[in-house]
C-alpha cells in the first residue's frame, strides 16, 4: 500500500525548503556568494528555468499523455525564442536596460505614449496571470491532498497562500526601483530551478533504470505495447501542437515572470550570449524524463492521475524519498513562478493603475509609500490568485489551466513584435487589437472554465464550447486572429502623434535616429532639481537628479544643452524605472519642459546619431559600412583640418569644434561641444558670436587681443541648409590664424622703414657735413684772429661746441646709414666682462650725469665674435639708457649667460620700467621718450642695427621685476666664440 505522510512533516518541509530559499538570497544580498558565482552566465540560465512552473514540472507529463509528443511544444517553443535572441530578446533588452522599462507594461507604455495601453496590457496580464497562480496552487495544494489522503485542500492552499505572500515581500519588495538589482532573487530562482532540475531527472533515471531495469527493458515493454506507441505519433500529423509552439515561443517574451527574468532582472548584458543556447540546453535536460515517467506510470499503474505521475510514481514504487524529492521539486517549481509572477505584476500594478489615479503627496518619503504600497499590491494579487483557486474548486486540469493563462498573454505578441519592427503602429491600433483578442479569449476560453460551476450561470447565454484537448485552439487562434487584424487596420487609419512617431523611431530595431534636439526651458542641474521639487518634494528631486548625473558623468555645474538634454532622458528613464514611464512621461513633460517655440524646430541631434553608430559600426555591413566608413573619413578630415571649424546649429547650439580650434583658443572640445555660443570663454564669444549673427560673410585681419598676446585671424562663415528639413539651417565658421603672416608682413615693412630712414640719414649727414666743417673753420679763425676779445673766444668755443654736437649727429646718421653692409672679416674674439668694463669706465668720465652703481657680473671666459668698438658702442648706449631710467644710487646689472653655441649678455636696471604701447616701437629710428634735446632716438636703432651685423638677437623684458613692476631687462644673444683648448671644446673631442 502506498506511503502516506503527515500533514506537519509536509508543513515543516515546506517551511524549511522555502527558509532555504530566502536563506540563499539573503547571504547573496549581504555578499556572502561570490559576485563572480552571482553574476556567472550559469547562475543567468538557471535563473529563467523559473519558466518551468508546477505546470512544467508537473503538467508535463498530463501534456504527454493527452498530447503525446506534442508535450515537447513546451520546450521547443521557449528554446526557439532564445535561439532567435539576436532578433528578438536583444533588442527588448536593450530598450529595458536604456529607459529602465520593468514590464511588458512599461514598454508598451514607453512606446505608445499612452496611460492607457499600460492599464489596458497591467488588466490584460492580471487576468492571464490569475489562472497561472491558481495552476500553481492547486498544483501544491493537490500534492499535499494526494500525500496525506485527506480533503485538505482548501486549508493547505490558504497556508502556502499565507507562507509565500511572505517570502514574495521579502524576495523582491525590499528595493523600490528596478535600477537596483535583486541579486538575491537571481541567485535564489537559480538554485530553485537546479533543485527541480535535479529532481526531475533523478525521478526520471529511477524510471528508467529501476522500474525499467534500463533503456533495453523499456524498448522490451514499449514493444509489447505498440498501440501506446501508434497514439504518440499522432499528434505529430494534426492537432493543436502548432498552437502550442506559438504559445510557449511567445511564453519568453509576453509572460511577466519571464519578462522579469529575462530583461529586468539581467545582471549581466553579455549572459544573454550563453542564454540563447544555455536555456534550450536546460529545457532539453528537463523533457528528458517525462516520457520515462508516463511509461513507468502506467506500467505501475500509479494511483494519481497522469499529470501527477512525478509524484504517484514514488507512491506506486512505494519510496518515500523518491515521493519526498517530487513533492520539493513540485514546491520549488511553484514557489519560484508565484514569487516572480507577483513581484513583477505589482510593479505594474503599482505603475499603470495606481499611479496614474493617485501620486504620493511630495512632503512625505515616496519611496516608503513606493514600498509599502508595492508590498500589498503583493498581498492583494496573491489573495486573488487564491479566490480564482476557491472559485473554480480544482475542476480543471493543470493543463487547463496553463493553457488558459498563455493563451491570455498571447494577445500581446503582436504588439511585441510591433515595437521591433512596425513604425506605423499606434496606441489606438494596440488598444482595439488588445481589447478585441481579450474579448474572444474571454468568451472562447475564460468563461468556459466555469461552465461546470452550479453557482456560475448566465441564463442569456448558453455554452456549446467546453475546454477539452480538441479544439481549444480554434479559441485561440481566432482571438489572435482578431487581435491582429484588428490592430493592423486601425493603425492603419488612426493618425499617430509626433510622440509615437518619436518613440517607434528610439524602439525600432537598428535604429540611428532619433530627432529630440530642442531648447529646455531649465538651463541648469539646479533648476532641475527645483522644478521636480513640486511634484517629488526636495528630497527626492535632489536624490533623482544625482543619480542621473552621477549615471552620465556630469559634473552638477552642468549647462551645456545637450548634456542637460541627456540629463533630461536620464532622469524620465530612472523615473520610469521608479513608477512607471507613463507616470514618469507626464512628470518631466509637465515640469521640466522644451521651449514652445522649439517645438517647430526639431533637428536630428547629431550626438544622438554619432553615438549610435559608434554602437552598431560592428553590425554594418555592405553600404551601411561604405557610408560609415566615408563618415568618419569626412569628419577626421574635418578634426585634423589646419584651420579651425566651428559647427552651429540654428540655435547656435554647438556641433564640431576641431582641433586647431582647440589649439588656438585654449577651450576644448569636451567643455564646449552641446553647448551654445554664447556660453564659451572670452575673448572668443564675442568675436564669434558678433561674427555669427553679422552681414558679413569674411573678416580679414581681425585684430584679437589675447591674456598675454595679441592675435590677427581671418574668419569666414557658410550658411548649411537641411534639404530633408526645410528651414533648419546651420553655420560653419572657419577661423584662420593669420599672426605670423601679420608678423612678417610688420616686420617686412619695418626693415623698408630702415632701410628708406638709412638713405635719408646718408643724404642729410653728406648736405650737412660740408656746411658743419665750414662752420668749424671760420669758428676757429675767428677765435686766433680775436684772441684777445674774451667774449668772442667764448662765442667761438660755443660754436665749436656746437658743431661737435651735430658733427656727432651726423655720424650717427652715417653709421646707421651703413648698418648692415659692413664686412665681417675684421670679427674676432670679443671677451664681453672687458668690454661691459671699458663701456661702465667711459660713462663714469662725465661728472655731471646721476650717479648710479653698475656691477659688472659678467664671466670672464664668455667670449664672442663680433667688432669690439661696435659691441662697446652697444653697451654705451643700453648703460647710457639704463643710467636715465635709474633712480639716484640705483643699481645696474650686467650679467653674461652661456650655451655651447650663444651668449647670452642680459642689462637690468631699476626704473620704472617701459609701457608696453612703446615696447612695439622702441627699435624704430628717431622715436624717443626723453625730453626734446636729451636724445635723437638714434640709439637703440643703431644698437637694434649692430646687434643683426652680429647674427645676434635683443629681446625687452619690462618690467623685469614683476613682483614690484619696476625695472627693464636687455637680453642680447650673440654667437659663441670657443677657444680651440677650452675644457669644453676638450670635452666635445
Amino acid at each position: 500500500m502506498p506511503t502516506s505522510f503527515s500533514l506537519s512533516q509536509l508543513v515543516l518541509i515546506s517551511t524549511t525548503y522555502l527558509l532555504t530559499l530566502f536563506g540563499v538570497a539573503w547571504a547573496t544580498e549581504k555578499g556572502w556568494v561570490p559576485r563572480w558565482i552571482v553574476r556567472h552566465p550559469i547562475t543567468y540560465i538557471l535563473s529563467l528555468g523559473v519558466y518551468a512552473s508546477a505546470w512544467a514540472f508537473f503538467g508535463s507529463v498530463g501534456l504527454a499523455y493527452q498530447y503525446d509528443y506534442g508535450f515537447l511544444a513546451i520546450y521547443l517553443g521557449l528554446s526557439g525564442a532564445f535561439l532567435l535572441a539576436p532578433v528578438l530578446l536583444y533588442p527588448i533588452l536593450h530598450l529595458t536596460r536604456t529607459h529602465q522599462l520593468s514590464s511588458l507594461a512599461d514598454l508598451f507604455a514607453f512606446r505608445f505614449r499612452s496611460t492607457w495601453v499600460g492599464a489596458i496590457t497591467t488588466i490584460g496580464m492580471l487576468l492571464g496571470a490569475l489562472p497561472l497562480l491558481a495552476l500553481q496552487i492547486q498544483a501544491v495544494a493537490d500534492t499535499i491532498g494526494i500525500l496525506t489522503r485527506e480533503p485538505i485542500q482548501d486549508r493547505v492552499a490558504l497556508a502556502f497562500c499565507v507562507l509565500i505572500t511572505l517570502f514574495s515581500i521579502l524576495f523582491g519588495a525590499r528595493h523600490v526601483a528596478t535600477r537596483e538589482k535583486h541579486e538575491g532573487l537571481v541567485f535564489a530562482i537559480a538554485f530553485e530551478s537546479l533543485v527541480k532540475l535535479i529532481a526531475l531527472l533523478a525521478i526520471g533515471a529511477y524510471a528508467l533504470f529501476v522500474v525499467f531495469d534500463g533503456p533495453n527493458d523499456l524498448e522490451i515493454w514499449l514493444s509489447q505495447n505498440k498501440d501506446i506507441l501508434s497514439e504518440l505519433q499522432i499528434p505529430l500529423q494534426e492537432g493543436p501542437w502548432r498552437t502550442l509552439l506559438l504559445l510557449f515561443f511567445a511564453s519568453a517574451t509576453v509572460m511577466p515572470h519571464m519578462y522579469h527574468m529575462i530583461f529586468t532582472e539581467n545582471l549581466n548584458p553579455r549572459s544573454m550570449v550563453s542564454a540563447s543556447w544555455g536555456v534550450p540546453l536546460f529545457l532539453l535536460l528537463m523533457s528528458l524524463p517525462v516520457l520515462p515517467i508516463l511509461w513507468a506510470g502506467l506500467k505501475l499503474g500509479a494511483p494519481t492521475s497522469p499529470e501527477y505521475f512525478t509524484l504517484g510514481l514514488g507512491l506506486a514504487a512505494n519510496n518515500e524519498r523518491l515521493t519526498l524529492l517530487a513533492y520539493m521539486g513540485g514546491l520549488s517549481a511553484a514557489s519560484g513562478v508565484i514569487i516572480v509572477l507577483t513581484l513583477a505584476l505589482s510593479g505594474m500594478v503599482l505603475n499603470h493603475i495606481v499611479l496614474p489615479l493617485y501620486q504620493p503627496p511630495a512632503e512625505g518619503n515616496i519611496y516608503r509609500w513606493l514600498k509599502w504600497t508595492r508590498r500589498l499590491l503583493i498581498c492583494t494579487i496573491i489573495v486573488a490568485g487564491y479566490g480564482f483557486y476557491l472559485l473554480l474548486r480544482s475542476e480543471q486540469d493543470l493543463s487547463n489551466l496553463g493553457l488558459v493563462a498563455f493563451v491570455a498573454t498571447l494577445q500581446f505578441l503582436p504588439g511585441l513584435l510591433s515595437v521591433l519592427y512596425w513604425p506605423k503602429a499606434n496606441s489606438s491600433g494596440f488598444i482595439c487589437g488588445a481589447l478585441m483578442g481579450m474579448l474572444v479569449w474571454t468568451i472562447g476560453m475564460l468563461l468556459p472554465m466555469f461552465s461546470n460551476i452550479q453557482e456560475f450561470s448566465l441564463p442569456w447565454f448558453d455554452y456549446t464550447y467546453v475546454l477539452d484537448d480538441r479544439n481549444w485552439h480554434f479559441s485561440a487562434i481566432a482571438a489572435l486572429a482578431a487581435n491582429c487584424f484588428t490592430f493592423v487596420v486601425i493603425s492603419l487609419i488612426a493618425r499617430t502623434s509626433s510622440e509615437e512617431q518619436r518613440a517607434a523611431q528610439a524602439c525600432v530595431v537598428n535604429n540611428v535616429r532619433r530627432p529630440e534636439r530642442r531648447e529646455l526651458l531649465a538651463r541648469t542641474a539646479q533648476q532641475f532639481v527645483a522644478e521636480l521639487s513640486k511634484p517629488l518634494g526636495a528630497v527626492t528631486a535632489q536624490r533623482e537628479v544625482e543619480q542621473a548625473m552621477q549615471d552620465l558623468q556630469l559634473p552638477f555645474d552642468e549647462r551645456r544643452p545637450f548634456a542637460l538634454r541627456r540629463l533630461r532622458d536620464r532622469i524620465e528613464a530612472n523615473l520610469s524605472g521608479l513608477m512607471g514611464p507613463s507616470v514618469a512621461q507626464d512628470l518631466v513633460g509637465t515640469f521640466l519642459p522644451y521651449k514652445a517655440g522649439s517645438e517647430t524646430y526639431v533637428t536630428e541631434d547629431i550626438h544622438f546619431i554619432e553615438s549610435r553608430l559608434e554602437e552598431y559600426r560592428s553590425r554594418l555591413t555592405g553600404l551601411a559600412a561604405e557610408l560609415d566608413v566615408l563618415r568618419r573619413y569626412h569628419r577626421q578630415t574635418l578634426q585634423d583640418l589646419p584651420m579651425g571649424v566651428c559647427s552651429l546649429a540654428k540655435d547656435n547650439e554647438i556641433l564640431m569644434w576641431n582641433h586647431a580650434l582647440e589649439d588656438l583658443t585654449g577651450i576644448t572640445a569636451s567643455r564646449v561641444v552641446g553647448s551654445r555660443l554664447d556660453s564659451i570663454d572670452a575673448p572668443w564669444r564675442d568675436l564669434l558670436l558678433e561674427f555669427a549673427q553679422g552681414s558679413r560673410s569674411h573678416l580679414h585681419k581681425h585684430a584679437l587681443q589675447g591674456l598675454h598676446e595679441a592675435r590677427w585671424l581671418n574668419l569666414h562663415k557658410a550658411a548649411i541648409d537641411e534639404p530633408l528639413a526645410p528651414g533648419n539651417t546651420g553655420l560653419v565658421l572657419l577661423v584662420e590664424d593669420a599672426t605670423k603672416t601679420r608678423l612678417l608682413e610688420d616686420k617686412l615693412v619695418h626693415s623698408e622703414r630702415l632701410a628708406s630712414i638709412g638713405r635719408l640719414a646718408a643724404g642729410v649727414a653728406h648736405e650737412i657735413g660740408n656746411p658743419i666743417t665750414g662752420i668749424a673753420c671760420l669758428a676757429q679763425n675767428l677765435r686766433e684772429e680775436r684772441s684777445e676779445d674774451a667774449e668772442i673766444i667764448e662765442m667761438s668755443n660755443q660754436i665749436l661746441e656746437q658743431t661737435k654736437r651735430v658733427s656727432r649727429i651726423v655720424q650717427s646718421l652715417m653709421s646707421f646709414s651703413h648698418s648692415g653692409q659692413q664686412q665681417h672679416d675684421n670679427h674676432e674674439p670679443v671677451s664681453l666682462f672687458d668690454t661691459s668694463a671699458e663701456a661702465m669706465h667711459l660713462l663714469s668720465l662725465n661728472k655731471l650725469s646721476k650717479a648710479v652703481n653698475f656691477f659688472n657680473l659678467c664671466n670672464p671666459q664668455h667670449l664672442v665674435l663680433g667688432d669690439a668698438q661696435r659691441l662697446a658702442q652697444v653697451l654705451i648706449n643700453l648703460l647710457s639708457n639704463a643710467r636715465d631710467a635709474s633712480p639716484e644710487q640705483g643699481h645696474i646689472y650686467i650679467r653674461t649667460t652661456a650655451t655651447l653655441s650663444h651668449v647670452e649678455l642680459s642689462i637690468e636696471d631699476q626704473g620704472t620700467g617701459i609701457s608696453t604701447a612703446n615696447l612695439e616701437h622702441l627699435f624704430e629710428p628717431f622715436f624717443t621718450t626723453k625730453d626734446p634735446g636729451q636724445g635723437t632716438g638714434l640709439g637703440l636703432a643703431l644698437v637694434y642695427s649692430i646687434i643683426e651685423e652680429h647674427h645676434g638677437e635683443i629681446h625687452v623684458d619690462s618690467p623685469s621685476d614683476t613682483e614690484h613692476q619696476r625695472g627693464t631687462r636687455f637680453r642680447i644673444t650673440l654667437p659663441r666664440h670657443v677657444p680651440t683648448s677650452s675644457p669644453v671644446v676638450s670635452g666635445l673631442l
